[in-house]
């Protein structure tokens, strides 16, 4: 009788120390599942592809929805260079931004939709350059060069798509000057 008692309660202890183990992996699991979502909620706001910059932003604790503002700004204050926000400019940020999963109905695009229709004020710019310089600082020298090129070159695409004749002067003398301050925001 004790052999069957001793038997039981070791498949008892078995039975309890698999459901631990069991519970443990489920967890891991799910935070595994939780991070994934989070880096994909990241890349479809900023249109950031780069692993290595998609993995230091989770690591500094950023949502999608702060990040996507700061992605934004440079499109917005190109466009914004001429005093005006031209149909193809409006029309080619909201590309970018379907492009990049920012769907119509989202925080993300209604702040962008308002970036479009009023002019942010210069703080928007400043908070940005802060923003911009902090997480430059964050990434180190090679994500933060990739996360420069792109940043720099949506917002070149957005200054060409408006202007010129035949390519010639396409990007106006005042998008230039604000291409050449958002590219001294990153050290």
């Amino acid at each position: 009788m004790s052999d069957k008692v001793l038997k039981s309660r070791g498949r008892s202890l078995e039975e309890s120390f698999f459901a631990r183990r069991n519970e443990e992996l489920l967890r891991k699991m799910r935070k595994r599942a939780a991070e994934e979502a989070r880096r994909q909620a990241l890349a479809s706001a900023t249109g950031i592809r780069d692993e290595a910059v998609l993995d230091r932003l989770l690591e500094l604790k950023l949502h999608d929805e702060s990040v996507c503002a700061a992605a934004l700004v440079p499109l917005i204050e190109v466009a914004w260079a001429d005093g005006s926000v031209q149909a193809e400019e409006r029309a080619a940020i909201l590309r970018a931004a379907e492009e990049a999963g920012i769907r119509e109905g989202t925080v993300a695009h209604e702040l962008l939709e308002n970036w479009l229709e009023e002019k942010p004020s210069r703080q928007l710019h400043e908070a940005w350059k802060d923003y911009i310089a902090a997480l430059v600082e964050s990434l180190g020298p090679e994500p933060a060069g990739r996360l420069k090129q792109d940043l720099l070159g949506r917002a070149r695409s957005v200054a060409e798509v408006a202007g010129g004749i035949l390519g010639i002067g396409a990007i106006s003398k005042a998008e230039k000057q604000v291409l050449a301050e958002l590219e001294k925001a990153f050290p």
